[in-house]
């Protein structure tokens, strides 16, 4: 799904931004320009990273008996 329509970003780009180290929303601006035109991207694309934070720490947790 388009989260930046402005700059024709996806979720899963985002997603991959994330893996690659992105952590910020100023990371994304820098290496996709995420939010660099009219901004309104900026909460869904917070989201993205957010989301991509928890899947990181779920993994990290032991399985439950």
């Amino acid at each position: 799904m388009y989260i930046c329509v402005c700059q024709a970003v996806t979720d899963r780009q985002i997603y991959q931004a994330a893996k690659d180290g992105a952590k910020t929303l100023n990371d994304l601006r820098r290496d996709l320009q995420v939010g660099a035109d009219c901004g309104l991207c900026a909460r869904h694309a917070r989201e993205c990273l957010k989301k991509d934070r928890h899947a990181k720490v779920q993994e990290l947790l032991p399985a439950s008996a």
